[in-house]
């Protein structure tokens, strides 16, 4: 009976050692699946976050060009308006070129040119800014001739007179001169 005791004694005891070892190696199983998942969850993490950080770049790209795109709208929005002014301004040129000796003093004139330095001084704030042609070479760029003069002390093709001046928005040709060019 004794040897049945330690017989089981020792059936216990090495049940116990393999279900120690069972739980032990349940329990390894349960690390590496955890460690599997735990580095998984770390790849899609890290997938994500690329994604993410790559999706945050491209806004921002968009939303700067978005900003530009406004900015060049604003840029140029006035110019149907400025256009618009722009024979006003001729008129008074016109004015100006064909004055009569006598009016030059006059207040009711210097009324007038007063004007006209508003209208240029409008027009510089909003980014207009004067073709300089006379005496120039023609440029096809930003004159129209609308007249082969001769000339005999100016070079041929230089710009003897200015018909309607041009004008560029910033920077860019909005209103070509027209102009008389020495034969």
């Amino acid at each position: 009976m004794m040897e049945n005791k330690a017989e089981k004694q020792n059936l216990d005891k090495e049940n116990e050692t393999k279900e120690k070892r069972e739980n032990e190696t349940e329990k390894e199983k349960e690390a590496v699946d955890l460690a599997k998942r735990l580095t998984e969850c770390e790849r899609q993490r890290d997938e994500y976050l690329r994604g993410w950080q790559r999706e945050r770049a491209e806004f921002l790209n968009y939303k700067k060009e978005e900003i530009e795109r406004i900015e060049a709208l604003l840029k140029y929005a006035n110019e149907e308006l400025i256009l618009k002014i722009l024979p006003i301004l001729d008129n008074i040129y016109l004015a100006e070129k064909e004055l009569p000796e006598e009016l030059k003093g006059h207040q009711w004139v210097e009324g007038v040119w007063r004007i006209k330095e508003q209208i240029l001084g409008f027009l510089k704030q909003q980014g207009v800014e004067e073709i300089k042609v006379l005496g120039e070479k023609f440029d096809p760029h930003l004159m129209e001739a609308t007249e082969e003069v001769a000339v005999e002390e100016k070079n041929k093709g230089s710009v003897v007179e200015v018909v309607q001046n041009g004008y560029r928005l910033h920077g860019k040709l909005i209103r070509p001169a027209k102009v008389k060019i020495a034969k």
